[in-house]
């Protein structure tokens, strides 16, 4: 058999054949132009009208592509052409289905590009399914249902002819002002790897290519500014940023994207140290590494340590990113004329192209039978829905298990939640009648349809003030913008709340890109201050004497220390997503039991404390400071209409804890109420005495429990003692002996019982082939 080229199929077409035998084959058939063209995307859809969704993405564009001249060496992506412009998914598919003919056509071999999508809150693509933020995975600590959602969003792209998702993002909190905040599942590193890996199995399990971003330590630059130096040690990268990516890469992730940001002073997206040393050879990574946005290009332009395109593409090829995104800014002609210069080994150059075609050999992509028609093209009728009821119906239930009720205090001896039956409400505030108040920055209508303004939204998203409308006797007033408004709105809105028996402010966030919001990328705070004016509505709504419920639609806590004594009740959704206003309804109605955790604390007093929970003893108050950190609503904080119970805490085997053991922890918990509740059982560890400065607390261990009314369950956690696990003085990780305390509890800062258990046996070194994971079993 032979192609219409001349060029014989032999092996590299043997779908018998192992994948490396079929790539090695084709490497040999190939030239250099065509290999490089395996190295970069094509962003086709890009210009002026399609706003700016990536950093310094009008000086950065790709130079202006000749798809006629591009074509005949071959295509390694192409970007978002779902992502860029509104485009019916029907439309889609077809223009999919005719690109991926024309690569094919006009190379020599006819290998497809890989088509890529952001997919954080769901298909970030016209009428796909808005899923809640990632923070609100976090707090759902329910990473099986995480996993579904994964599921679905992967069976979605899948039939667009996707192949690859920009998600999910596994960076740590480390500084609450960030304003990206939204997109990370949270402040802890077991809890953003357990929720990470679940979703990582479910996008996997449709055949989609999950990338993990941003490796690494992306969130912990300094002032919470968005793309600012980074300036950590070795320990807090092994230890809190690292986790997460170890965890995913097991759960199978198949591509990592590089950290904009530069380490100590060296770019990410130039160090071997990180993407070959680090990720490659101890953490035995195969798969691609693909660049950020523009990543190689910042190396000459922002971060000043390349002199030129070929420069950047050099540092970029011998650090380990084997592809560079969104379109060939050095990894086209720069990184040709570098190689024939002879500045650049081409060794690097098959190293790269190797992997990428290993991976879309797994994808099917050089079998001679690959169809370059989505799999929607063959469902009957010519709309493709990709907001399907199961897939809303996921979209709520993740929700409902997110929304974290965070304060309910008694009003006259009765907590005003849930709101009592044929209550007049006065619903007020810039997140009542404002549907993108649910979302976002990386939802499709806060990323891509604010600059089609005529565009409908193209998937049902209510509102809290639809959602309310439907079973309350309600009165509207916005009172006041997220940002900007005047005193005759805020006092109008004072009006309908003395009018009322109780008052739901709606009050948060509008996320956005790059200065488009209060939240998002590029939208970072100064501060912790509810943004614009909305401090002073909630002081004229509570000046009226009227019970004020404070629900917070938002993508990062806020400081709420002055107004907290006088709210009767507050709760929270981290951008719910499109069903987020039915899931804040229940809450309020009781028709849904709150369920959600924080994954992230909400700061005390003072407008500017970044810090997160997991810190070392020195950051707990003190008399020699006069700045208190401690948390508002802490770690792992969240209230139910249902009280459980939890019993005694057993601990077994007697003896200790062997250094290379495993010890039972286990705890009955019963549903003392008449009504189905959910709980979540947490363990801390506390390490006392170490060789370095450990946190004072840190979870190691969570299971989220649904309890029928009057049910008992218990939970037993199998923890192994690599949970014991930090990085010592000499930069390797060890288990010691000594005694350490497991701390079962409701929040990081609510403990339910302490037990002190010796570690006993020889000192141990722990490799990167540790138990990351506890073992969870929950009977009864």
């Amino acid at each position: 058999m032979t192609l219409d080229s001349g060029v014989s199929a032999d092996t590299w077409r043997d779908t018998t054949a192992p994948a490396s035998a079929r790539v090695a084959d084709l490497m040999t058939r190939m030239t250099l132009r065509e290999k490089v063209a395996q190295m970069y995307g094509a962003w086709l859809d890009v210009d002026d009208s399609a706003g700016e969704v990536a950093p310094h993405q009008h000086d950065q564009t790709p130079d202006p592509i000749d798809w006629a001249a591009l074509l005949p060496h071959g295509l390694g992506q192409v970007t978002r052409a779902y992502g860029t412009t509104p485009v019916a998914p029907a439309d889609g598919a077809r223009r999919v289905a005719n690109l991926q003919r024309e690569i094919i056509a006009a190379g020599r071999f006819g290998i497809p590009a890989i088509m890529h999508e952001e997919c954080l809150t769901g298909l970030a693509a016209w009428q796909a399914t808005i899923y809640p933020a990632p923070l609100s995975w976090g707090a759902s600590f329910d990473p099986d249902l995480v996993e579904r959602m994964g599921a679905q969003i992967g069976r979605t792209m899948h039939r667009l002819g996707i192949q690859q998702g920009l998600a999910p993002v596994l960076d740590v909190v480390r500084d609450l002002r960030w304003g990206r905040v939204e997109e990370t599942i949270g402040e802890d590193p077991h809890l953003v790897g357990t929720i990470g890996a679940a979703y990582v199995r479910g996008l996997e399990s449709a055949g989609v290519v999950a990338t993990l971003k941003h490796f690494a330590g992306y969130s912990a630059s300094r002032a919470g500014r968005n793309l600012a130096p980074v300036s950590i040690g070795p320990r807090e990268l092994a230890d809190v940023l690292l986790p997460p990516f170890e965890m995913a890469l097991r759960a199978g992730a198949r591509s990592v994207m590089n950290n904009y940001t530069d380490l100590d002073g060296v770019p990410v997206a130039a160090d071997p140290a990180m993407l070959t040393e680090l990720l490659r050879d101890r953490l035995r990574f195969e798969g691609t590494v693909v660049s950020d946005y523009f990543a190689i290009a910042f190396l000459q332009t922002l971060h000043g340590v390349a002199a030129s395109r070929a420069d950047a593409a050099a540092l970029a090829l011998r650090a380990g990113i084997d592809v560079e995104l969104p379109g060939a800014n050095c990894y086209g002609a720069p990184l040709l004329d570098a190689v024939e210069a002879g500045d650049i080994d081409e060794a690097l150059i098959d190293r790269a192209v190797t992997r990428i075609l290993l991976q879309k050999c797994e994808l099917g992509l050089l079998d001679a039978d690959w169809r370059p028609e989505p799999p929607a093209l063959d469902e009957e009728g010519s709309a493709v829905d990709i907001d399907e009821p199961d897939a809303r119906d996921l979209a709520r239930r993740l929700a409902e298990r997110s929304v974290v009720l965070l304060r309910n205090a008694p009003v006259d001896g009765t907590p005003v939640l849930p709101l009592a039956p044929g209550a007049r409400l006065a619903v007020v505030g810039p997140g009542a009648a404002e549907s993108g108040a649910m979302l976002g920055c990386y939802s499709f209508p806060r990323h891509v349809l604010v600059h089609h303004p005529d565009v409908p939204a193209g998937v049902s998203i209510p509102s809290v003030l639809d959602a309310l409308k439907a079973g309350h006797d309600v009165t509207y007033a916005q009172g006041c913008p997220v940002l900007g408004g005047d005193d005759e709105q805020i006092a109008a809105a004072a009006e309908a709340a003395a009018g009322a028996d109780v008052c739901v402010a709606v009050l948060g966030d509008l996320s956005g890109l790059f200065g488009g919001g209060t939240s998002g990328e590029g939208c970072d705070a100064a501060d912790l201050r509810l943004p614009g004016r909305q401090e002073e509505l909630l002081e004229a709504l509570l000046a009226t004497g009227t019970p004020v419920v404070l629900v917070l639609l938002v993508g990062r806590p806020y400081e709420l220390s002055r107004q907290i004594d006088r709210l009767a009740a507050v709760v929270c959704g981290f951008f719910p997503g499109e069903e987020g206003a039915a899931a804040i309804e229940g809450v309020l109605s009781g028709r849904v039991d709150p369920a959600g955790r924080l994954p992230v604390s909400f700061p005390g007093a003072g407008a500017s404390q970044p810090s997160t929970y997991l810190a070392a003893p020195l950051a707990a108050s003190s008399g020699v400071s006069t700045v208190d950190p401690t948390a508002l609503f802490p770690f792992g904080h969240g209230l139910s209409y249902t009280p459980t119970t939890w019993g005694e805490v057993s601990l077994g085997p007697a003896g200790g804890w062997a250094t290379d053991g495993t010890v039972e922890v286990a705890v009955p918990v019963s549903n003392d109420g008449d009504r189905a509740t959910s709980t979540v059982v947490q363990v801390y560890l506390h390490d006392p005495v170490a060789e370095v400065a450990r946190p004072e607390r840190q979870l190691i261990a969570a299971a989220r429990v649904d309890l029928d009314p009057g049910q008992c369950r218990t939970v037993t956690f199998g923890l192994h003692a690599d949970l014991l696990s930090y990085t010592g003085r000499d930069g390797r990780r060890l288990v010691e002996p000594g005694d350490v305390e497991l701390r079962v509890a409701r929040s990081s800062a609510d403990v339910h019982a302490a037990v002190r258990i010796p570690v006993v046996g020889p000192r141990r070194a722990v490799g990167t082939d540790r138990q990351l994971h506890p073992l969870v079993t929950i009977t009864g």
